[in-house]
């Protein structure tokens, strides 16, 4: 059994970055992520593994000092919440198409514009449709607890240098700022293996090497973003994770939600199985991109409709809906604008929406 600590979720990832050894953290404080930073800060890492940690002058000088950074082949991250997510986007892109492995925490707040401190769930199209130019995807991660806002860190770096490829960590201001035990993996040594395809200077006869985004002949690029594509069919092939809470057997209904909502939806099918009679199952994808599309198919063949409950106006009821086309009843409930629904929200939703209650 590894170390348990009480903690909040900012912290965990922030504890769970110098464990994994992580060579570097660039970042600069926003509201409801600040905590990661402020605990690295208290925490000292590079006393305790040589970590290096600095506050950038911006969100835009934190996304491109961690282009640099990976350029060398180094294990770096940053985080931030959406207003600061939204201008790393330019760079972002870049570090997509040059192919370069980082991992990006973004702590999600309501918007749109400066919005509200309090937690929201709509940067969905963000991060899972690509928010900067081109046609390029991020890996994501969507945490529903402390214990993964810690494991998503390791398993985040383990996918970036597997498919050379950014990784982001869709949270929100709820998993940010709540507090529950974790169990933390044992320490990791930082690695001092030497990535073939990184800028370290160009030593004996090989072959110098060349990071960029760049590719002025439209023939090349194609060729380039055909092999991304490639890339990212594969990860839709290998990677994609969810939960399935109470699908065992006849369902009369299935909620899709991720993080807090689906904490959340848990509450209801309890309710709606116990006092009810409803056997209602849940979906919780773990990874938005790649989006569980089988599963989820699979699922709405024997319900009688589909609930997309988030902390938005809808936005992963889009992919719900060309997952399972046009035969299947596909609704949405949400709060918005920095509210947090609670489960009787949830449930009057689902009894107005499905009950005619």
């Amino acid at each position: 059994m590894g170390e348990i600590k009480l903690m909040k979720g900012n912290e965990a990832i922030a504890e769970a970055a110098i464990r994994v050894g992580c060579d570097a953290y660039f970042g600069y404080p926003i509201t409801p992520q600040s905590e990661v930073m402020e605990y690295l800060a208290a925490e000292k890492p590079e006393e305790r593994t040589g970590m290096v940690l600095l506050q950038a002058e911006s969100e835009i000088g934190a996304i491109n000092m961690i282009f640099g950074a990976a350029s060398a082949g180094k294990k770096v991250m940053t985080s931030s919440s959406s207003p600061g997510i939204s201008l790393m986007q330019e760079c972002i892109s870049y570090i997509a198409g040059a192919e370069l492995p980082c991992v990006i925490v973004n702590v999600v707040r309501g918007g749109p514009g400066l919005g509200t401190i309090q937690p929201s769930q709509a940067d969905y199209f963000q991060s899972v449709k690509g928010g900067g130019h081109g046609d390029y995807r991020l890996l994501v991660l969507a945490p529903d607890s402390v214990q993964e806002m810690s494991d998503h860190v390791k398993l985040g770096f383990d996918l970036a240098f597997k498919y050379r490829n950014p990784v982001m960590i869709q949270s929100d201001g709820v998993i940010g700022q709540m507090m529950e035990k974790v169990e933390f993996f044992d320490p990791i040594p930082r690695s001092t293996e030497i990535q073939p395809w990184a800028t370290l200077g160009r030593k004996g006869m090989r072959k110098k090497n060349v990071i960029t985004s760049l590719d002025l002949d439209p023939y090349q690029n194609e060729m380039h973003n055909h092999f991304l594509q490639e890339k990212y069919r594969k990860m839709e092939m290998d990677e994609v994770r969810f939960e399935e809470y109470n699908c065992e057997g006849k369902l009369d209904y299935l909620i899709v939600a991720y993080g807090c909502s689906a904490r959340v939806s848990k509450k209801v099918i309890e309710y709606a199985k116990n006092e009810k009679g409803l056997n209602i199952g849940l979906l919780r994808p773990i990874t938005l991109f790649p989006f569980p599309k089988l599963q989820i198919e699979k699922l709405s063949k024997n319900v009688k409709a589909i609930l997309s409950v988030e902390m938005s106006a809808g936005q992963m009821i889009e992919d719900i809906k060309l997952t399972v086309g046009k035969g299947v009843r596909v609704e949405h409930y949400g709060r918005y604008g920095g509210v947090v629904h609670n489960p009787e929200d949830v449930w009057n939703g689902f009894k107005e929406i499905f009950l005619n209650e």
